[in-house]
């Protein structure tokens, strides 16, 4: 029997009937057609369905949809001010060239922003630890490194 919950995603207010079983990633990518955040490994091992909950980054192939209700949800789609105002992460991963096939990009870059929100000015060494829980198909990772360098020295000089 499904269970209706109300959640807050990307500043958006849902009424959703989920079934208990289906995860986060499901509700967000199924029924609300958010497909930015990507499902990769399903066991939480690989970091691509990273979001937002609460502000604190979880992987939503392993969170039930029922977890979230009366919480907020932010996706890579939720980032952006617009297509025109990018986050300053999304902007240092494009500048930086740290996006290459992509699938990894969303969760990476989810994983940076909570990660910056709470280690603002972050050795190599530090960045290198938050990433543990991401994989890069690609192994991209000096680029990706050196884009999470860039966006918080962007951010020391309020850029």
């Amino acid at each position: 029997m499904k269970k209706v919950i109300k959640v807050k995603i990307n500043n958006d207010n849902y009424e959703l009937a989920v079934d208990p079983w289906r995860t986060l990633n499901e509700m967000l990518r199924d029924q609300l057609h958010l497909t930015g955040t990507k499902l990769g490994c399903g066991t939480g091992d690989c970091g691509a369905c990273t979001v937002l909950l609460d502000g604190k980054s979880v992987n939503s192939c392993l969170t039930l949809a029922v977890e979230v209700d009366g919480r907020e949800i932010t996706t890579i789609e939720g980032l952006a001010e617009s297509e025109d105002n990018l986050d300053p992460i999304q902007e240092a991963f494009i500048e930086k060239g740290a996006v290459q096939c992509g699938f990894c990009t969303p969760g990476m870059i989810m994983s940076t922003k909570f990660f910056l929100s709470v280690n603002s000015s972050p050795t190599e060494y530090e960045i290198k630890k938050s990433l543990d829980g991401n994989l890069c198909r690609c192994t991209g990772y000096y680029k990706i490194i050196d884009a999470i360098s860039h966006a918080a020295k962007k951010a020391e000089k309020g850029e």
